[in-house]
């Protein structure tokens, strides 16, 4: 009999330890009761009805990332690619989660698929290639709003990789090398033309610089014979000053003014007017000469 006893309490035992659950950080266990559901566990320490209860799904509420394989899509212009996606997504209500429907990841990788052809149905090609923020936007607000009903909430939509034809990639790259070649002689260009920009301003302010030079030299030349000719005035002002303070007599000046009429006479002019009081002068002159010379015969 006490044996049984200790065989049941062990075996109660054994029941209850394989009964408690211990939820993680992070995570939530979706509890059914009788084949419903009952409850949502959070994190911490529970215990679950044997028999009566059942952990239906343990969820984790961290971010996920889901990688799908390229999916052809036709372009607006009829030009078939290869684009794979990745989406972020995040579970917010596990029952729903749970029960709001079958396999959900393969359907959030069909319901992605559907929506990038009809997106990518109404651009080009161009389009596609330049336009990748449009379409993570508008693929994410889709696809939000159509997971929201199974409890997941999509975060991010990225085109991950655009593969356009074999044909169409061998285009691409001879027109990047066309415009890559185009830029190059555009650079050429405005480089030899800065070139002769530069040399040809350089020439007009060598130009300048000379003229300067040139125009400060004369006036420099022009400063020093006006100063030569200011300084003759002054001298000649001074010795007529200088000749009016010592006041001379007529005979000085009639003197002065032959003897300047004498270095006059000198040069090759072929013409020369002899004032009045020269000739008088000269009048005079040969009178004493004369009268020098009378008493000589005696």
């Amino acid at each position: 009999m006490g044996y049984f006893i200790i065989g049941i309490f062990l075996l109660l035992m054994v029941i209850i330890v394989r009964n408690v659950r211990v939820v993680q950080q992070a995570r939530a266990y979706v509890i059914e009761r009788l084949g419903a559901y009952s409850t949502t566990w959070g994190v911490g320490l529970h215990l679950k009805l044997p028999f009566i209860e059942r952990v239906a799904k343990i969820v984790s509420l961290k971010e996920q990332v889901a990688d799908f394989p390229p999916q052809p899509v036709i372009t607006k212009d009829n030009v078939t690619m290869q684009i794979d996606t990745v989406v972020y997504f995040q579970i917010t209500d596990p029952k729903l989660y749970t029960y709001g429907i079958e396999q959900p990841m393969v359907a959030i990788e069909n319901l992605s698929a559907t929506t990038l052809r009809n997106i990518i149905g109404d651009l080009e090609l161009d389009q596609c290639l330049t336009s990748r923020d449009v379409i993570n936007t508008k693929m994410r607000a889709i696809l939000d709003e159509a997971t929201d009903p199974w409890g997941i909430k999509v975060n991010r939509v990225e085109l991950k990789n655009i593969l356009p034809p074999k044909e169409i990639q061998n285009a691409m790259e001879k027109q990047m090398k066309a415009e890559r070649e185009r830029r190059e002689a555009i650079l050429r260009a405005e480089g030899e033309k800065r070139a002769a920009i530069l040399e040809a301003e350089g020439e007009k302010e060598s130009a300048i610089l000379r003229a300067d030079a040139k125009k400060q030299q004369q006036i420099l030349e022009a400063q020093g014979q006006a100063e030569a000719i200011l300084t003759v005035q002054r001298a000649t002002a001074d010795g007529i000053k200088l000749l009016n303070e010592a006041a001379p007599s007529a005979a000085v000046i009639q003197l002065r003014s032959l003897e300047a009429f004498a270095a006059a006479a000198d040069g090759k002019a072929t013409k020369i007017i002899i004032p009045s009081e020269i000739q008088g002068l000269a009048g005079l002159a040969n009178g004493v000469i004369e009268s020098v010379k009378e008493p000589s015969k005696e």
